[in-house]
């Protein structure tokens, strides 16, 4: 298996931010769109929150773990 090099790593994370950030500008349009026509929060809605938890939660617990692997 070829090993990842550097430049190939950086490629990457701009291409799954970039996507990532697609999503996000799409799903606040789409539930903008939701609430004005229905008056409602979606399931759009629920989705933009909980990933924004799971994303937060995700990296203090890996700046946890990486700080407590330093000492």
């Amino acid at each position: 298996m070829k090993k990842i090099d550097e430049m190939e790593m950086t490629i990457s994370r701009i291409a799954i931010k970039a996507a990532w950030i697609y999503i996000i500008v799409f799903l606040v349009i789409w539930d903008i769109y939701d609430y004005i026509h229905t008056g409602k929060l979606g399931i759009v809605n629920f989705l933009l929150i909980t990933q924004g938890l799971v994303l937060i939660s995700i990296q203090s617990f890996l700046k946890w773990k990486l700080c407590k692997d330093e000492k």
